[in-house]
């Protein structure tokens, strides 16, 4: 019997240790403003949008003037968060991490373009239109947006299979997360009474 119970334990631990994933070599998201050193004394704010999203669209402007206001003392994570009920979120993500292993600085100036002419990517706008459409259209709008230098680049850079698992990656950081509150550096488990609270 105590055989048993000790091989059944050793092969326990044997697959819980070949089960668990390295984290990532680094932060996952865009550091606003781009450059930013993020250290220990910086406060950090993490968001998680969704580039097709209105209300993140309406959220961006204040929190970027903010950002500014406070200067070096606060630094902002941008998490992207291609959410399902919006067709071309995880298209229009991925185009943000081409461009970012580019030039970071373009791309907030990318995510800017996206959210001035957003509704182009609307689920009622592209419904009859093929993926690879919705990518050529996706395409004009970074090139007019930063240039004709980035018209290459971008279209190659959806057969890239590490743009795919960038954005991927990225996602699965906001599954994980969702969960969960990061409040002063200790992780909290949310409880359902949060939710139902009435202001």
């Amino acid at each position: 019997m105590i055989g048993k119970a000790l091989w059944f334990l050793v092969f326990l631990v044997g697959t819980s240790v070949h089960a668990q994933l390295l984290p990532p070599a680094r932060r996952d998201g865009f550091v606003y403003p781009p450059g930013r050193k993020i250290d220990p004394n910086t406060i950090l704010i993490e968001a998680y949008i969704d580039p097709v999203c209105s209300d993140c669209r309406d959220a961006w402007e204040p929190l970027k003037l903010a950002i500014d206001h406070y200067g070096s003392r606060v630094a902002l994570v941008l998490h992207l968060i291609p959410l399902p009920f919006h067709d071309n979120a995880f298209v229009v993500s991925r185009a943000l991490h081409i461009v970012n292993t580019l030039n970071a600085n373009a791309t907030f100036n990318l995510l800017e373009g996206i959210f001035k002419h957003q509704a182009l990517f609307y689920n009622s706008q592209t419904q009859l239109m093929t993926r690879p459409a919705v990518v050529d259209k996706l395409v004009k709008l970074g090139t007019v947006t930063l240039g004709s230098s980035y018209h290459s680049p971008l279209k190659s850079g959806f057969s890239n299979s590490n743009s795919d698992l960038a954005t991927r990656v990225s996602f699965k950081r906001f599954q994980r997360s969702i969960r969960d509150t990061n409040l002063l550096r200790e992780w909290v488990r949310a409880s359902r009474c949060w939710f139902s609270y009435r202001f």
